[in-house]
């Protein structure tokens, strides 16, 4: 890990994925700010710029709508409006993103939860007209309750405020003393920045209207922040998703072939560590670790390999490998918050499926603590969640699951509840 992180905080060059979100209130300017970004990177196809040009002009629109970029399903354009999650892929000479359009309605919060749960960094826009609203506070929180460490508070549509810099500097305090209230300022990296997403100011190129900003432009802001794999501090946990064993082989030396197979949620391992595999407890030496017919001496987060152990060990899919003396445990009750995705209330009286990395649970709903009104931040009593609604969950367990909290490992602090009658996701959890 060390050598990985001394690689990547080289500023000269930085090739790691960055995985980031916009999000904001309705018409704040999200889908014409990504638009602006790809324009203005280079990395629209000249069939696609044709596109939507031709939609444009039979909107009876002088300028090309960058914002059609991003609404990409019919009813979205009829609309007007973005009512779903929009992905869009591109990259720079020094690095590759994937960008989350998330909707700004309040009745979309799950769409939300769904984009900033893999989200790195959020750009949360501001109309510089509006100024912090209801819409701002809950994506914020919403942001912070997912744990994304790299806030950007974009000041959005200055050229509607005749790039006053005073409406800037008002918007920037309210909003941290809005962060404070909510505990994300101080152990977030939160940076603002004034500009117009209409005209391209301060995204990729700065321009002339804003001589009293001297800070970074977005794309300068992405460019540095840093990658989920940069961050990660935490131990290591491997989930086992498959056991290799190759029994029908003409070569001897695969009769003995006992390989568990998984992706490395966080930390990083090396041949020679000791490992204990959960919830068994079972311990060992790594003997070897494989990526196809390539053996690695170590592999850290987010590989796909196969480890081999000195010993023989029972272990099956949805166990997880860690190193010894770790402080994770299997337990058999998880407290969480909790996102419900589901048109189907959750009903106390029902039994659920918990999916965790690789690893199912039943699960019964011991306590619901309280609901969180998600643009007051008010706490509120309640017996059942409905759709879009976040609440503080006890959860009891048939099998027990090996996890941590959300706020230090977000891979293993993560969970999906699935309605056991029908197969369908319902809920998306953050332990606590």
């Amino acid at each position: 890990m060390s050598n990985t992180n001394t690689q990547h905080n080289d500023s000269s060059h930085n090739d790691s994925l960055l995985r980031f979100m916009t999000c904001g209130s309705v018409d704040d300017g999200k889908s014409t700010l990504i638009g602006r970004l790809l324009f203005d990177t280079k990395t629209i196809l000249a069939d696609t710029l044709t596109q939507i040009s031709n939609t444009s002009k039979k909107r009876g629109m002088q300028a090309v709508d960058l914002s059609l970029l991003t609404d990409g399903l019919q009813a979205e354009r009829e609309q007007g409006i973005t009512i779903d999650v929009a992905y869009r892929y591109f990259s720079t000479g020094t690095r590759k993103y994937i960008i989350a359009d998330a909707p700004g309605h309040e009745q979309y919060t799950r769409n939300m939860v769904t984009a900033a749960s893999t989200a790195n960094l959020a750009i949360i826009l501001i109309d510089a007209r509006r100024g912090v609203l209801t819409q701002t506070r809950r994506h914020s929180y919403l942001a912070h309750l997912v744990g994304i460490q790299h806030i950007v508070v974009a000041v959005n549509k200055m050229d509607l405020v005749s790039y006053d810099k005073a409406v800037y500097d008002k918007i920037c305090a309210d909003y941290h003393d809005f962060a404070k209230e909510i505990g994300l300022a101080g152990n977030r990296d939160i940076r603002y920045i004034p500009m117009s997403a209409l005209n391209g100011d301060m995204l990729v190129d700065r321009l002339d209207n804003m001589p009293w900003y001297s800070g970074e432009t977005l794309l300068e802001m992405l460019e540095a922040a840093p990658a989920a794999d940069e961050e990660q501090n935490a131990e290591f946990r491997f989930p086992v998703q498959f056991v290799c064993r190759p029994h029908a082989s003409a070569d001897a030396d695969l009769h003995d072939f006992r390989g568990f197979m998984g992706r490395i949620e966080s930390g990083d391992i090396a041949v020679g560590d000791a490992v204990t595999v959960l919830p068994n407890g079972y311990q060992s030496k790594v003997k070897a670790i494989q990526i196809g017919d390539l053996q690695l001496q170590s592999a850290q987060t987010e590989q796909s390999v196969a480890i081999l152990l000195e010993d023989e060990i029972d272990t099956s899919r949805g166990d997880m490998i860690v190193k010894t003396g770790s402080a994770i445990q299997p337990v058999k009750q998880i407290e969480a918050f909790v996102c419900w995705l589901s048109e189907t209330p959750m009903s106390t009286a029902r039994t659920y499926v918990i999916r965790h990395t690789t690893r199912e649970s039943k699960a019964k709903v011991a306590a619901i603590s309280y609901k969180v009104d998600v643009n007051t931040m008010e706490h509120l009593a309640t017996t059942e969640l409905k759709m879009n609604d976040i609440a503080r969950i006890s959860f009891k367990l048939a099998q027990p699951l090996m996890v941590d909290s959300y706020t230090q490992n977000r891979a293993i602090g993560a969970f999906i509840v699935i309605d056991e009658s029908t197969n369908n996701t319902v809920g998306a959890g953050m332990i606590v």
